[in-house]
């Protein structure tokens, strides 16, 4: 039961701490009566209560309150880990963050405090609200302490106010005097409740931002400054040590009590620290991973923690302890004996590391004593016991598989036990987790590999079989080739055959009325042809291709093909294995005919086109080739835009231009005067590309020449000047 639990107890441990970190408040449990939270929580060495009340009731120690709660804390900011909490209000109040000024909450109304005598003096006022947990208690040793914080919601506002919530510790007993009256104690009691240094109580007004005698004992949690998110109180004090001198095994009465003053509202508690109420003794304990006291050789080990009283802090202790138990020191590692506190330090701690050994040898225990003497002669034993288990032996189930048909997608699994959880798992395949698919495509086995590993490391590796036994079998298929007219056929031959067959037939011929329950398909034409037959048992596919004889080819040959509109072509029809041709001359018309004879066709287009002419060549329509023949049309004329008889729908010249005579007039007289009027001589002219102007002297000389071929913009003038200017 503890070997199996130790996973699952381990995974909630991390839990609740992983969710105390995130959030970074305390938290309040509610559910543990008084007497469970003083015995559990309370209480340390060397002290035992008895006669626990709340309130003056002692049934009420048997009842969960909402003002007497179990805190734990992860914020590393708040310096107490988990303790006994004390609140005027419920104790769910104190919960962080600090996200109120004013934080209340004590509904349904916490107890009225207002008569007890003790707390009224303390608070020098009329108490309200509140909580009184008081019990006996017999020491071990010659004193008792304690470590506490108080904290107040009334802080920083109302310190110093009328509002003087307060928090008291009376101890009644032998050796014990103090104005605190109690029926039984004729000496009274004391209130060990008090700042260091004095005997000044703990309450809002005497501690707090308004006692500037006592700065160094307040913590100032405003929006959350000191304790970030743990708490919801806006201060607190420091952490307070109560201590008082007793006398060894006699009985004591002590008392804690805390109240709201004047009002009910802005609450205040007091957190005492767990296991800090205690008297001389050195305490054995034990902390696993688990929480319980079992080990694993090989996996786990075991902290023993090893505790002395708060009261002898300032020596040097060293403490001898002795070792018994089944389990012997090849059992694990050596550890240090004896051990040594230094001044200041309250715990120290051992580690067992357990040896995987291999032997069968159960659960052995390991017990640490410490046996001393304290102050009023008693011999105290505390104890601390381990269980040693061996490291498991893995078991791992799985499903060897047996299939009776062909398949490439099985499920396999593995499940491993005997170890600690959680269990890992890899296959040969490579691949990781509890379950795979694997495959098998032909009979026999196929051996699948799995190693299961623990959370401590142990391993252990097993085998997945899978095993296919199939008897149905398609032996062969068979096809015979078609012609254009379907004349082929399939065929397949089977055996194994379990019960009436059911045989599935797809492909090109494959419809309603052609498709056929048997093992031969015939009258089809060419293609890919599928086939699946299907007993009781499981199914088997195969498929075959029907080839296709002497089919069509189109041929054809044109001439010319391209020209100018209207154009006449031949077509030369040298097609094989056809005899039926249709004809698509892509301009409207079609013709049809059963030969091979060449025909003529007259194409005519107002615009340069290109005519595809298809021609399909099939055996009356069966097995049908396509050929396109691409026919270019030109419209042929003059493209010159300058041509006396230019064509603008031409697309084609056919060298057919007429260009306009040139025509040229020459002035006989210029006036090169330089007024602008007649400087220059020019010709005058028509229809013309070019000009060439040379003038030339009495002596046949030339005195000018030009010639251009952009008369617009360079046309020839002569300005009257020789070439000597």
């Amino acid at each position: 039961m503890k070997i199996n639990s130790f996973y699952s107890l381990f995974i909630c441990f991390l839990i609740l701490i992983n969710q105390n970190i995130k959030a970074q408040s305390i938290t309040v449990n509610a559910a543990q009566t008084p007497q469970q939270l003083v015995d559990n929580v309370l209480l340390g060495m060397g002290v035992v209560a008895t006669n626990i009340k709340v309130n003056g009731n002692p049934a009420l120690a048997n009842t969960p309150m909402g003002n007497i709660t179990l805190f734990t804390n992860t914020n590393p900011s708040f310096p107490l880990p988990t303790g006994l909490l004390l609140s005027t209000g419920n104790g769910v109040g104190a919960i962080g963050p600090n996200n109120s000024p004013s934080s209340t909450n004590n509904i349904p109304p916490t107890a009225n405090v207002s008569i007890d005598p003790h707390l009224s003096a303390i608070a020098n006022a009329t108490v309200t609200n509140g909580v009184i947990l008081e019990f006996d208690f017999v020491p071990a040793g010659d004193s008792v302490v304690f470590r506490y914080i108080f904290g107040s919601d009334e802080y920083p506002e109302f310190s110093p106010s009328s509002f003087n919530d307060a928090f008291g510790l009376f101890l009644w007993g032998p050796g014990i005097a103090g104005p605190h009256v109690l029926a039984g104690y004729p000496n009274g009691g004391e209130n060990i409740a008090y700042i260091p240094g004095t005997n000044i109580p703990i309450t809002i007004n005497n501690l707090g931002p308004g006692a500037t005698q006592f700065p160094q004992f307040y913590v100032d949690n405003t929006n959350g400054l000191a304790f970030g998110d743990a708490i919801q109180y806006d201060g607190t004090t420091t952490i307070m040590e109560a201590s008082a001198a007793v006398q060894c095994n006699q009985t004591y009465h002590i008392k804690f009590a805390i109240s709201n003053v004047v009002d009910q509202s802005y609450d205040s508690g007091v957190f005492l620290e767990a296991g800090s109420f205690s008297s001389d003794a050195v305490a054995v304990s034990v902390a696993t991973v688990s929480g319980d006291t079992t080990i694993i050789e090989g996996c786990t080990d075991a902290n023993f923690i090893f505790t002395r009283p708060q009261t002898q802090l300032n020596d040097t202790l060293i403490i001898n302890y002795t070792i018994t138990g089944t389990a012997d020191s090849l059992d694990y590692d050596s550890i240090v004996n004896p051990i040594v506190f230094l001044p200041g330090n309250d715990s120290v701690n051992i580690t067992l590391h357990p040896i995987l050994d291999g032997l069968n040898e159960g659960f052995e225990s390991l017990i640490i004593s410490v046996e001393i003497i304290n102050p009023c002669g008693d011999t105290i034993i505390s104890q601390g016991t381990i269980w040693i288990g061996d490291g498991p032996i893995i078991n791992v189930l799985e499903n060897d598989t047996l299939v009776l048909c062909a398949s490439d997608s099985v499920l396999l699994y593995a499940s491993a036990s005997g170890g600690f959880s959680p269990y890992t798992y890899v296959w040969n395949t490579g691949e990781v987790g509890d379950s795979i698919f694997g495959s098998i495509n032909q009979n026999g086995t196929v051996d699948y590999f799995v190693t299961a590993t623990d959370f401590c490391g142990f391993s252990q590796l097993d085998t997945v079989t899978i095993t296919m036994n199939q008897i149905l079998n398609v032996d062969s298929i068979s096809s015979i080739p078609s012609s254009c007219v379907p004349s082929g056929a399939v065929s397949a031959f089977v055996s194994g055959v379990s019960g009436a067959p059911l045989y599935t037939w797809s492909g090109p011929g494959a419809n309603s009325s052609s498709f056929i329950n048997a093992s031969v398909w015939q009258n089809l034409s060419s293609g890919w042809y599928y086939f699946t037959i299907e007993d009781d048992i499981c199914s088997e596919s195969d498929s075959a291709f029907i080839d296709l004889l002497d089919s069509p080819q189109a041929s054809v040959l044109a001439i010319p093909n391209n020209g100018c509109s209207p154009l006449d072509v031949v077509f030369v029809n040298s097609s094989s294995n056809a005899t039926t041709f249709e004809w698509d001359f892509n301009d409207g018309n079609t013709q049809n005919s059963q030969d091979t004879s060449a025909i003529t066709h007259l194409f005519t287009s107002p615009n340069a086109t290109i005519f595809n002419v298809q021609v399909i060549a099939s055996q009356n329509g069966n097995c049908p080739d396509t050929l396109l023949i691409p026919i270019d049309v030109e419209i042929c004329g003059c493209t010159d835009p300058g041509a006396l008889n230019f064509d603008p729908n031409a697309s084609f010249d056919d060298g057919s231009c007429i260009q306009p005579e040139p025509i040229i007039k020459a002035p006989n007289v210029f006036t090169p005067n330089g007024d602008n009027s007649n400087d220059a001589y020019t010709l005058s002219w028509e229809n013309l590309i070019s000009l060439e102007l040379t003038i030339l002297n009495r002596w046949g000389n030339v005195v000018y020449e030009k010639n251009s071929t952009d008369l617009i913009n360079d046309e020839p003038a002569w300005n009257g000047k020789n070439q000597n200017n």
